[in-house]
């Protein structure tokens, strides 16, 4: 029977969700503040106004200890000033913003209505019910600015999303958002808008997450766009070949998700989990190519031209594979099809489902007693069926870990060649389906139980098989199983 074929087909992005509250940022350089109280959580809020510009005017008849020393030692940007005495209507006139500590309900409602009547956006702290607009979770690499929200739900939660990005995003970060307000005219008024501009922003954020900029870069803004803008070519695009992991958007890596940002088309096989799609540039046109065995699919040959029609128009297109695209993803003959025909292309690795498998396991794919090598094999060739060109004398190793892939309909057949060539049938097998994904499946077997297990029934979808002394029961402890996604044969 003739391979059917279908044509790439385009996926609308999602629309935006429900959002809990607006994220906007606010310019208050210039501009005044009320904030009423004289407390150490006023003090906060009256250095993070200042920080951004403001003009803090601080009414409280007392002043604690925190507070106190702030308008001592002054803040970073803006001024503060202290009135001994208690807010008054008169104190919002003209005000852009007006925040308040309060003890009780009464004086929260006070201020919140005075603030209302004046028309000035109004904040009580640590009272929602009082509040037109919330503070988030700050991560400050100015002009570089991230918050954090979780409309009032878990602040700590806030606190920790927080935490990661700080780790993401490097303290240089802030010299290099610097250099690009610095930059930014010239380089709308040297190079043309859309794809010659957008690749001169995408190679000048990539070395934003590298090292520090150097006394070079700060002095001379022309040599930095000359550097970057000569090593652009507007005519011709590229392409990245990006592992998308088992599902998980997690195992992602950092260079994945920057790829996802920065694409303008992404070609996506069916595993890729909407999840992973999530974390794409929004305006980034999505073309489903569905490579999935068993299944009608895409022309390997469509796929190709595609890529090389896209990248030649200017784009930066993504060709995202679940997985790991160097094993068993066709990236081989992907990037010999776009080297030939002069097209860049790049390849950000993904964790391979059977590593995902043996991490979720936790045991190691390899080990000085019981393995000494892995080896990765594919379950089935073009044709669905088991490969001929199989080593099986060597594959039947009792110190290898075998990791067979797209083996759901051939694993009978496996586990009979293997047996065939001396390893025993009591050797461990796991079985594992939709790997690091909520509706995660496995099986615990043995060669001998594999044989009439009947996978491809059991477990639909693609599958991987773990055979190995690696993968004896011994090995697992309760705490390390799926629950009631685990099962024996």
């Amino acid at each position: 029977m003739p391979t059917a074929s279908r044509k790439p087909a385009e996926k609308s992005p999602p629309r935006m969700g429900a959002l809990a509250k607006l994220p906007v940022f606010f310019n208050l350089a210039g501009k005044r503040a009320v904030l009423a109280g004289g407390t150490a959580a006023a003090a906060w809020k009256a250095e993070l106004l200042a920080a951004a510009g403001a003009h803090v005017e601080i009414y409280a008849i007392e002043l604690e200890t925190e507070m106190a020393a702030l308008i001592e030692r002054g803040a970073a940007s803006g001024t503060l000033t202290h009135h001994k005495r208690p807010w008054a209507i008169d104190s919002f006139s003209r005000a852009a913003i007006a925040l308040a500590d309060a003890d009780t309900e009464e004086q929260a409602q006070a201020f919140y209505c005075a603030a209302v009547d004046a028309g000035v956006p109004v904040n009580v702290i640590d009272k929602p019910a009082y509040c037109q607009f919330q503070f988030g979770s700050i991560v400050n690499r100015s002009p570089v600015v991230v918050s954090i929200s979780t409309d009032g739900a878990a602040p700590i939660l806030g606190q920790a999303i927080r935490r990661r990005i700080e780790i993401l995003l490097p303290p240089a970060l802030a010299v290099w958002g610097e250099i690009a307000k610095d930059i930014r005219a010239a380089v709308s008024a040297r190079l043309k808008p859309g794809p010659q501009r957008r690749a001169f922003w995408e190679r000048f954020s990539d070395r934003a997450f590298g090292k520090a900029p150097d006394a070079a870069d700060r002095s001379s803004a022309t040599a930095l766009i000359d550097d970057i803008a000569n090593a652009t070519d507007a005519a011709t695009g590229k392409v990245t070949l990006v592992g998308a992991g088992p599902g998980d958007p997690e195992l992602l890596t950092l260079k994945a998700v920057r790829a996802l940002q920065s694409a303008d088309v992404i070609l996506f096989d069916d595993l890729v989990s909407d999840e992973i799609l999530e974390l794409a540039r929004r305006e980034a046109k999505r073309m489903l190519v569905g490579k999935r065995g068993g299944r009608e699919s895409c022309q390997q040959t469509d796929i190709n031209d595609l890529m090389i029609k896209l990248a030649r128009q200017g784009k930066h297109v993504v060709r995202l594979k679940s997985g790991d695209p160097m094993i068993f993803g066709r990236a081989g003959e992907e990037i010999d099809r776009l080297e030939k025909e002069g097209i860049a292309v790049a390849v950000v690795p993904g964790i391979s489902s059977g590593i995902a498998m043996a991490c979720e396991l936790g045991v190691s794919l390899t080990h000085r007693d019981r393995a000494h090598s892995v080896r990765f094999v594919t379950g089935h060739a073009r044709n669905g069926k088991l490969p001929d060109d199989l080593d099986w004398k060597g594959l039947a190793d009792p110190e290898t870990t075998l990791i067979f892939y797209m083996a759901g309909r051939t694993s009978a057949e496996i586990a009979e060649r293997l047996i065939m060539e001396g390893l025993p049938p009591q050797t461990p097998v796991v079985v594992a389906a939709a790997v690091s994904r909520a509706n995660a499946q496995r099986l615990h077997t043995t060669l001998a139980g594999l044989r009439t297990a009947e996978i491809a029934s059991r477990l639909p979808g693609p599958v991987v098989l773990g055979i190995g002394a690696i993968f004896s029961s011994r090995e697992l402890t309760a705490s390390q199983m799926h629950g009631n996604n685990r099962r024996s044969a």
